[in-house]
């Protein structure tokens, strides 16, 4: 998955030129004058339940007493909202990054791409319009650069050919797309209608909150105004375009300079923006370019299991140009002993040891933990996680044992509740 060569000798290219400057990671922690602008929050149950659900210990107790002591809980950007509040909001709309913000996200995200008329607007992906918004149900589906094609069966009822569907912002203006409204990310495969494929919200999710009149989409522009008026800081995502670059003479360097140049235009100091990408060039452009977003932009890790990790002699040369946070999936920084242990992995140890901070992406994005069978984010400790409260000893490795800047989750109530009863700023 890695092409080290040619990541080494742009890191070596990078490391030529960059300021030498020290940054204070502990003063963003702490906020900005607007940093509490939401006031106390509202976290809803689900942080309690899953602190009672937890089997007896230290952290038990200590966050039961919290829970029982504590009035009030302030926002805190060791929680950073995934895509806003995904689990029970459209992601990357309005509604989805208020509810983020109400839940504590001292940082929400936005991710980053673009329409036809080359504006920039929140989506995870260019190509996801299809699970994302009701584009098939509208008619812009006709702009799709895959029309939709239902399902297939044999005369058994056995699935030959699931259904599938293309569309990209790439294909609408700005204009086309602001008709759209976000839905739940999901489809049926199985589905042989529009209408059936467009409903395969997964159960832990719900579709209770993207009825027709929300699911408000935006540009970074509003998403900017909004996170503004929130109080809470930024982390745009620049997300890798599912067409070929230069689009009609855009190229990936415009594209990762207008991301910036949109905040800058909005008054938002560089030290509230933790600018990512999954695209080393993207990062080494930002720290060779805008020095003063560089320095805290995220290089996003596309690891799908540990043998795809960096080595140690990797991270250290992300650090020496000038690479200063790494965001791994969780399972890269954690592993479990035969005693049911949850403990630091051996990335974590050496992404520390040469001198990056980290980041970790996302929690509450898998469903019931005591299924045991939690996928992905979980695959190195799941042996180890037993029942939900398990959460919370996920939480407190992070923070206590590797000490991770924050954590990305679908419900950032559990986070915020967390780092409130623990001291995590």
């Amino acid at each position: 998955m890695r092409h080290l060569f040619t990541r080494l000798a742009l890191l070596a290219l990078a490391a030529a030129s960059l300021p030498a400057c020290a940054h204070d990671f502990d003063a963003d922690r702490r906020g900005g004058p607007n940093s509490n602008a939401i006031g106390s929050v509202q976290l809803g149950p689900r942080p309690f339940f899953l602190a009672g659900d937890m089997a007896d210990s230290n952290l038990k107790r200590r966050l039961q007493h919290c829970a029982a002591t504590r009035e009030h809980f302030k926002p805190t950007l060791f929680s950073i909202g995934h895509r806003g509040a995904a689990l029970q909001f459209p992601e990357h709309t309005k509604e989805s990054y208020e509810a983020a913000a109400r839940m504590g996200a001292g940082i929400v995200e936005c991710d980053v791409t673009f329409t036809k008329d080359k504006e920039l607007v929140c989506r995870h992906a260019q190509n996801d319009l299809h699970t994302t918004t009701n584009i098939l149900a509208t008619p812009l589906a006709s702009k799709c650069v895959k029309p939709f094609t239902p399902a297939v069966f044999d005369a058994a009822g056995t699935l030959v050919a699931p259904a599938a569907a293309e569309c990209r912002t790439s294909e609408l203006t700005l204009a086309e797309f602001k008709t759209l409204r976000g839905k739940m990310d999901a489809a049926n495969p199985r589905g042989r209608t529009v209408a059936e494929y467009m409903a395969g919200t997964p159960n832990f999710r719900t579709d209770i909150n993207a009825g027709p009149t929300s699911g408000t989409l935006l540009t970074l522009k509003e998403a900017i105004a909004l996170f503004k008026q929130l109080g809470v800081k930024m982390t745009p995502e620049l997300k890798s375009p599912s067409v070929p670059m230069p689009f009609d003479g855009f190229t990936q360097a415009a594209l990762a300079q207008k991301m910036i140049d949109e905040h800058r235009a909005a008054g938002v100091p560089a030290r509230d923006v933790w600018a990512q990408s999954f695209d080393i060039n993207d990062v080494l452009y930002w720290v060779r370019n805008e020095p003063a977003f560089g320095r805290q932009a995220v290089y996003l890790d596309d690891a799908n299991v540990v043998a795809d990790l960096p080595t140690f002699e990797q991270l250290k040369a992300y650090r020496a140009a000038g690479i200063r946070i790494v965001a791994p999936p969780l399972f890269a920084l954690l592993t479990a002993d035969t005693s049911g242990n949850i403990l630091p992995s051996q990335y974590a140890r050496n992404a520390r040891a040469a001198g990056l901070d980290i980041i970790t992406w996302t929690l509450e994005r898998s469903g019931i933990l005591a299924d045991g069978d939690n996928g992905f984010y979980f695959q190195t400790f799941d042996a180890a996680v037993k029942r939900e409260g398990d959460v919370y000893r996920v939480l407190d490795v992070l923070a206590e044992q590797i000490g991770v800047l924050g954590v990305f989750s679908d419900w950032p109530a559990t986070t915020s509740f967390y780092a409130n009863c623990t001291g995590q700023k």
